[in-house]
C-alpha cells in the first residue's frame, strides 16, 4: 500500500512539473537570433599591399593576400587606420556581408 502512494505522489509531482515548464511564457526580447552569436565575417586584403584597418573594436594589419574575420555587427563602420586610429571610412556593415568574404580592393 505505501509503495502505492508513494508511486502516485512521484507520478503527480512530475506531471505537475512539466505541466509548469511547458506552461513559462516566451518572450521575444529574450529570444536571440543565430547572427547575433555567432555570426562573422571576413575581410580580404586583395589589394596587393599592405593595409591597416579600424574595424570598428580595433586596428588590425594585412598583408597582401591575407584576411581576418571579425564580427558582423550590423551598422558597424570599417575605415583605414594607416597610422593606428581611424583614417578614410570604406564601408558600413550590412546583413548581406555576414557570413561572406569582404573584398578591399571593392571600397579602396
Amino acid at each position: 500500500m505505501k509503495k502505492i502512494i508513494v508511486l502516485s505522489m512521484l507520478v503527480f509531482f512530475f506531471g505537475s512539473l512539466s505541466t509548469n515548464i511547458s506552461a513559462l511564457p516566451i518572450h521575444k526580447d529574450t529570444l536571440v537570433s543565430p547572427t547575433d552569436v555567432t555570426a562573422s565575417m571576413k575581410i580580404k586584403n586583395d589589394t596587393g599591399s599592405k593595409i591597416r584597418i579600424h574595424t570598428g573594436s580595433g586596428v588590425v594589419t594585412l598583408q597582401k593576400g591575407s584576411s581576418t574575420s571579425i564580427s558582423c555587427k550590423v551598422g558597424k563602420k570599417v575605415h583605414t587606420a594607416p597610422k593606428g586610429v581611424k583614417d578614410k571610412f570604406l564601408f558600413k556593415i550590412t546583413s548581406k556581408m555576414c557570413g561572406k568574404t569582404v573584398k578591399l580592393s571593392k571600397y579602396l
